[in-house]
């Protein structure tokens, strides 16, 4: 099938495609004109890597899927530390972006946020903690 189908049936833009292409995770077949011609193998591929994809998973990381996946001689174990590893960088995310909200909310509820040009987050970003009344 052509790009376009490919696209439509992994629900992946076409340039993402191409992009992957480009990389060197997925790499369709060509027809004799020059075309690009995705197989079954192929949309697995493409269904995987834009799964991991939405899951947060970098491109190296897509690769250490597709590596697993095309293993027949894999460990789940082996696919699952992958994970796990993922899910720790996950929960580290969540914990500094709550740090950060923890920081940040005293100052949104501190400003006014009127028309007076008086501004307790621009105080407090100059001089930290005097903003809000820490």
């Amino acid at each position: 099938m052509n790009i376009s189908q490919a696209a439509a049936k992994t629900d992946l833009p076409v340039k993402t495609l191409r992009y992957y292409e480009d990389i060197g995770l997925v790499v369709p077949q060509r027809k004799a004109n020059g075309y690009r011609d995705y197989g079954t193998e192929e949309l697995v591929r493409l269904r995987l890597v834009g799964r991991a994809r939405k899951l947060g998973f970098n491109i190296d990381g897509c690769r250490n899927l597709l590596s697993l996946q095309e293993d027949k001689h894999r460990a789940s174990a082996d696919v699952k530390r992958i994970a796990e590893a993922h899910l720790m960088e996950i929960d580290q995310k969540i914990a500094e972006l709550q740090a950060l909200r923890e920081d940040l909310a005293p100052l949104v509820a501190a400003c006014r946020g009127d028309d007076d040009a008086d501004c307790a987050i621009l105080k407090d970003l100059v001089e930290p903690h005097k903003g809000c009344g820490h």
